[in-house]
């Protein structure tokens, strides 16, 4: 009971400071002058990711390599999946139509070449140096560079979305600078710190659940604590669609997911006795290639631009949503 309590005002807090702090990047963005895609992908995407990236190094720490990685995928493929929803009850327009960038479209694809990497070292041989593997800095420096290359496309794009009455551009609402953005720098950090010490929590309580109702860390990892750890992005994906700010919502998505992966590399990192890439399974190898496949239709989607479709979605928005629902299946048979 105390560990179902500690669980659940965790979930709570994780969900109201990733409200609080997705106002607070979209006033960043403006006050900054990067822009929301950027920032949702930087700042946001990687604050709401925190709390998940300190479940995953701890399991990995306490040697639960089964949650360190589903907890990362997992959180992958359910935040590909907010979009959906997100999608769902954006009435105006699919929502890849209205929030197309060229800087989400390549952060997409910065995505799906991180995903590739950790598939690269379960190929690998098994070698470590300081009980790291190789494609763990290969991973971070493909991350740097990669938000830096996307950041070039923000300063100087060489391709930009046909506008249509549905499109809504990031047009900033408050000027660049001002004293409000030292106060605004402050409660970020105050809200990535909460979101920190409630992934600590997750992680606590939700292992001592698991052994109490009897599920195993895969299941654990996947479906529960990755969809907890991961309610700041559906909450600030919302909160920033309610103050139209598409390409936030959209870039905090796709942008958290980049750093999603990451987990993989502190998760290999904070594991003390080898590769965590060699004790992925068969079945987080099939949910990456089902993120892979995921994040692949999300950036077609951001191409094609449908206005409308089946059910208020796009074509891209529904194949996701079956992929999910297939990977969901893929852990109940297991």
């Amino acid at each position: 009971m105390y560990s179902l309590i500690i669980f659940l005002v965790s979930a709570v807090a994780i969900a109201i400071a990733g409200t609080k702090i997705s106002i607070v990047a979209d006033r960043l963005a403006d006050r900054t002058g990067i822009g929301e895609a950027l920032i949702g992908a930087v700042l946001l995407g990687a604050s709401t990711s925190l709390s998940g990236s300190v479940l995953s190094a701890i399991s990995a720490y306490d040697g639960m390599t089964d949650l360190a990685i589903s907890n990362a995928l997992g959180g992958i493929a359910a935040q590909t999946f907010f979009l959906v929803l997100a999608d769902i009850f954006y009435f105006k327009a699919n929502l890849e139509h209205s929030a197309a960038s060229s800087t989400n479209i390549m952060l997409a694809m910065l995505l799906v070449v991180l995903l590739c990497l950790p598939v690269m070292g379960l190929s690998m041989p098994e070698f470590t140096w300081f009980s790291i593997h190789p494609i763990t800095l290969i991973l971070f420096g493909v991350y740097f560079f990669g938000i830096q290359y996307v950041s070039k496309e923000k300063k100087d794009p060489m391709w930009k979305p046909t506008k249509t009455l549905e499109t809504v551009e990031d047009e900033p609402n408050e000027p660049i600078g001002g004293k409000q953005l030292k106060d605004l720098i402050l409660k970020f950090v105050l809200y990535s710190i909460i979101l920190v010490v409630s992934g600590f929590t997750i992680k606590s309580s939700g292992v001592a659940l698991a052994k109490n109702w009897g599920i195993n860390h895969l299941v654990l990892g996947a479906l529960f604590t990755a969809i907890i750890t991961s309610l700041p992005e559906l909450i600030t994906t919302f909160a920033a669609i309610r103050q139209g700010a598409l390409s936030l919502a959209v870039g905090g998505i796709v942008g958290g997911n980049t750093f999603d992966v990451l987990f993989l590399a502190f998760s290999d990192v904070a594991y003390r006795q080898g590769s965590i890439y060699h004790k992925m399974s068969n079945v987080h190898v099939a949910y990456i290639s089902i993120t892979i496949t995921m994040t692949a239709v999300l950036a077609m989607g951001l191409i094609r631009r449908e206005k409308h479709g089946f059910a208020n979605i796009g074509t891209e928005s529904f194949v996701i949503a079956i992929l999910y629902i297939f990977s969901l299946i893929l852990l109940l048979v297991q």
